[in-house]
C-alpha cells in the first residue's frame, strides 16, 4: 500500500510541476502581446521542459503551445510579406487575435485540469 501511495504522490507532484511550467509558458505568451520577446522565451521553455511533461495530460498543453507559436509565426510572416497590399495588416491582426484566443482557451483548460485534446496525440 505504501508503494502505491508513493507512486501516486510522485505522479501528483509530477503533474503539479508540469502544470506550473505550462502556466509559465502561457504567461510568457500573454506578456509577449506587449513585449514580444517573451514569445521566444516561452517557446524555448516549452521545448526544454517537454521531456518532463511527456506522458501526462499536460503534454497536450505543450503541444497546443507549440502549434500556437509556429502557426502564428507562419501567419505573421505571411502578413508581413503581404502588408504592402493592405491585406497583410488584416492577416497580422487576425493572427494576433487568434493567439489571444489560444492563450485564453489553453490557460482556462489548464486551470480546469483538462487536456487540450480528447485523446493523447489527437490533433
Amino acid at each position: 500500500m505504501e508503494i502505491i501511495d508513493a507512486a501516486s504522490s510522485n505522479d501528483a507532484s509530477r503533474i503539479q510541476e508540469a502544470k506550473k511550467w505550462a502556466t509559465v509558458v502561457y504567461a510568457l505568451y500573454a506578456i509577449s502581446l506587449i513585449l514580444g520577446v517573451t514569445y521566444l522565451v516561452g517557446i524555448i521553455v516549452n521545448y526544454v521542459k517537454y521531456p518532463d511533461v511527456r506522458g501526462t495530460w499536460v503534454e497536450s498543453h505543450f503541444l497546443w503551445q507549440r502549434r500556437t507559436f509556429w502557426y502564428s509565426l507562419l501567419w505573421s510572416l505571411v502578413g508581413v510579406l503581404t502588408a504592402f497590399v493592405a491585406v497583410g495588416y488584416f492577416i497580422l491582426f487576425a493572427a494576433w487575435v487568434w493567439v489571444i484566443y489560444r492563450i485564453v482557451k489553453g490557460w482556462i483548460s489548464l486551470s480546469d485540469g483538462k487536456p487540450m485534446y480528447s485523446a493523447p496525440g489527437a490533433v
